[in-house]
């Protein structure tokens, strides 16, 4: 993802408002930066995606928190070749993989994609997080001052960020972030609504940087919907427990059957998301 990424930046940065100096070197590990003029805001986009490890006798471990179904596809790749193949919930509940042979130890499987697009939404595996990076990148087209981070193991523990948060205190001071992250559909968040910002989940932003969001949020007369939850979590999370002064908010689009090879998101949704993501950045102080 992140060579992917680093492609299409560097082929697309002609056409962004202000060129940005690109980071990706050994210290950020496999995550990217993008830097735009005088940052003082940074967007945190997670490139990593949930799925599996392949274990022994084709047995799986999860990566973060996929949804288990027998016979859903999964994609992957080892020494011997592409791998597609089957997942298979045996009568204990172990999970495993029907296969001709053993696939070697270690391999990453994930769904298989099946991308589908209507009129109103489209549809298919990882638009947790595809849509956060993909609303980051056209943010990056008129952005003229602030920072772009491509992160990963978000859906596994974290660990990039706090290191992160490091990197950005250290070289530009930054204190303000905003996670362009995919939420969950819920009673209180409803397709159509408008671009999620959280006031909470696990994790509780400071007041005063959540009232002042929300202050432009009203300004921008974007539609967007409020999100109070108990659980769950974000690169937000791991900015809180980092040891760095950086205020941090969700906002991204709400999505059904989540941590599925079928997520749902609605396109204005994510038009309202893009839209908001451009204004903050312009107007936070």
């Amino acid at each position: 993802m992140r060579d992917f990424l680093l492609k299409h930046i560097q082929t697309n940065s002609k056409l962004f408002k202000v060129k940005p100096k690109i980071y990706f070197d050994y210290e950020l590990q496999d995550a990217l930066v993008l830097a735009f003029g005088e940052p003082k805001t940074a967007i945190f986009a997670h490139m990593d995606s949930i799925g599996f490890t392949v274990r022994y006798n084709n047995e799986l471990v999860k990566i973060g928190g996929p949804v288990i179904e027998h016979g859903i596809a999964l994609v992957g790749e080892d020494s011997l070749g592409e791998i597609e193949t089957h997942l298979k919930v045996d009568q204990d509940n172990s999970i495993s993989v029907d296969y001709p042979r053993n696939i070697e130890r270690g391999t990453n499987l994930s769904f298989k994609p099946n991308f589908r697009e209507t009129d109103e939404y489209v549809q298919c595996c990882y638009m947790d997080n595809r849509l956060g990076v993909f609303s980051a990148l056209q943010t990056a087209y008129s952005l003229e001052n602030g920072l772009i981070v491509f992160g990963c193991y978000e859906e596994h523990g974290g660990g990039s960020v706090s290191n992160i948060c490091r990197w950005l205190w250290e070289k530009y001071q930054i204190t303000q972030a905003l996670i362009s992250d995919i939420t969950w559909e819920t009673e209180g968040v409803l397709h159509g609504g408008g671009v999620a910002i959280s006031l909470r989940d696990i994790g509780i932003p400071r007041k005063h940087f959540l009232k002042t969001i929300l202050s432009l949020a009203e300004e921008s007369k974007i539609p967007y919907q409020l999100e109070v939850e108990g659980s769950g979590g974000s690169d937000g999370t791991e900015i809180q427990k980092s040891p760095y002064p950086i205020d941090w908010c969700f906002i991204g689009a709400p999505e059904s059957n989540v941590h599925s090879p079928d997520e749902l998101v609605y396109k204005t949704d994510i038009e309202a998301m893009i839209n908001l993501y451009s204004y903050l950045m312009k107007k936070l102080p």
